[in-house]
């Protein structure tokens, strides 16, 4: 166990029971100008953007736009930034990595192999996330237990293998109910696709509505078995 690990299960012994508000003005202000909250306006992402906005407006938010999402995706970047009148910043892909991407794989090369499928991840997302959490200590997510079998483990503070920071998921444990009364009860926008069957949502190619019962990302990439639905933004290695 190394010494970022260490301290992620010390502040787990101590905030893992608080409620996320308390939680999120504890690190804003011990990691301030090292945290940011990454959105990609899904519904989690929005409760997390409203008390981020409440407690300390100056907080970076930032999204990775792939070039593929959906337009109702748009329309909320918008609303958001409205309401809270605030900016998020956007990270893209890399162009040369991009172009090369397709000339190898074609425009939807992704839907024939897990590899492949991987490969525009690592383009569209992964590669950009470096470059957003670059010279910080901490990020934000809208992580949740429920949503997929992927997460069941999740624990409010995480020290971040992948990336080398400690990650912070102050939903972690919460349900889906719980989330949606935060919602309503604060009137924050969210996105129009919600009403529409998708409970998560991501690039328009590989996110589609699921049926009622369905696991709650089995709309990701549903050509792909479910311990494989991951796009590598919180892998545990």
């Amino acid at each position: 166990m190394n010494g970022l690990t260490q301290i992620a299960e010390n502040f787990n012994k101590v905030y893992e029971k608080e409620n996320p508000e308390n939680v999120l003005e504890y690190f804003l202000k011990e990691f301030s100008g090292h945290i940011a909250l990454a959105s990609s306006f899904g519904v989690e992402d929005q409760v997390l953007t409203h008390m981020v906005a409440s407690i300390d407006p100056k907080t970076e938010i930032f999204t990775l736009d792939t070039g593929r999402l959906h337009e109702e995706t748009y329309r909320t970047w918008e609303k958001t930034e409205k309401r809270y009148g605030i900016k998020i910043r956007a990270y893209y892909p890399d162009y040369n990595s991009l172009e090369q991407l397709v000339r190898d794989q074609g425009i939807n090369g992704f839907y024939e192999s897990i590899e492949n499928r991987k490969r525009c991840c690592e383009v569209r997302k992964i590669e950009p996330l470096k470059r957003a959490l670059k010279d910080k200590k901490a990020w934000i997510t809208g992580l949740r237990r429920e949503q997929s079998v992927t997460r069941s483990d999740a624990r409010l503070i995480e020290y971040d293998t992948t990336f080398g920071l400690i990650k912070l998921n102050p939903l972690f444990e919460w349900k889906t109910y719980e989330v949606w009364e935060y919602i309503r009860k604060n009137d924050i926008p969210y996105n129009s696709l919600h009403d529409r069957g998708f409970p998560s949502i991501g690039c328009e190619p590989c996110t589609r509505a699921v049926k009622e019962g369905e696991d709650i990302r089995s709309g990701r990439w549903w050509w792909e078995e479910p311990e494989h639905k991951e796009c590598g933004l919180h892998i545990k290695r």
